[in-house]
């Protein structure tokens, strides 16, 4: 296995992706497409790296993250779709769901939130649901992140351990991290009935997160038509006269910063 990709390395290869991901914005924009872009897989893969790694130099006017909570009460008598329906995009946007309808084929079956027969149902009607999404226009992109156990407790030792990251375990993730064989027999039978011509599914190893990462942009971008546009690029005219000190009038006063 190739030794992990340093953090130097890994900004240089990101930039130049970074810069087509703003092409795509940008051909999207012009085009009026809409697109979206779902993110699947075990706990601590690594799905909020890569989307932030995607959205981060974007117009946020044009992209936006999607990441339900759990269902209300309400939304629990609606069609089971009918919450993500409402997230969808308009012309020129990008949408990325962190974690996504495919809830219900993977912790809500594993844990049992949901009945034997809504799993059924989901599974024969998400094709359909998903033909219907392409041919209305949508461009959607299914992401599968493949992590081995070995590395996903590592991972959660680390969440544990770090204050700024303990809020990503909750009860839930540490009930399903006993269910690693579990989870693996719910997403071969989700991938087995839900990889469709119209909507294939991607499996992106992302053991190394970074790389994964690097991989998984370069996929989207390759599945992407030419995404080539006229763009027109910003001058900015002389300023006339010295550059202005900002001042202020009235009570109101900036603070004396603690770090200067």
């Amino acid at each position: 296995m190739n030794d992990k990709l340093k953090s130097k390395d890994y900004a240089e290869l990101l930039e130049p992706l970074q810069l087509e991901l703003n092409n795509l914005m940008h051909w999207l924009r012009h085009t009026g497409k809409r697109m979206v872009v779902l993110f699947e897989g075990r706990d601590t893969a690594g799905k909020g790296g890569v989307i932030n790694a995607i959205a981060e130099t974007l117009n946020p006017r044009q992209v936006r993250i999607v990441a339900l909570a759990k269902p209300t009460e309400r939304e629990r008598t609606q069609w089971y779709f009918q919450r993500y329906v409402r997230h969808l995009p308009s012309a020129g946007e990008l949408v990325l769901f962190d974690r996504s309808w495919y809830n219900r084929a993977g912790v809500e079956r594993v844990m049992g939130f949901c009945t034997d027969a809504e799993y059924r149902k989901f599974l024969k009607e998400v094709p359909r649901f998903e033909q219907q999404l392409i041919d209305e226009g949508i461009l959607l992109y299914k992401y599968w992140l493949a992590v081995d156990q070995k590395q996903q407790e590592r991972r959660f030792a680390e969440r544990a351990a770090d204050p700024l990251k303990a809020w990503k375990l909750s009860p839930i993730d540490l009930e399903a991290r006993k269910k690693y064989v579990e989870y693996g027999r719910a997403r071969d039978r989700m991938l087995a009935a839900t990889h469709s011509r119209h909507a294939p599914w991607t499996i992106v190893e992302f053991n190394d997160q970074k790389r994964g990462r690097l991989n998984l942009i370069r996929h989207l971008l390759d599945e992407v038509p030419d995404t080539k546009v006229p763009v027109n690029r910003v001058v900015l005219p002389r300023l006339r006269g010295k550059p202005a000190k900002e001042r202020y009038s009235g009570p109101v006063r900036p603070i004396k910063g603690t770090f200067g």
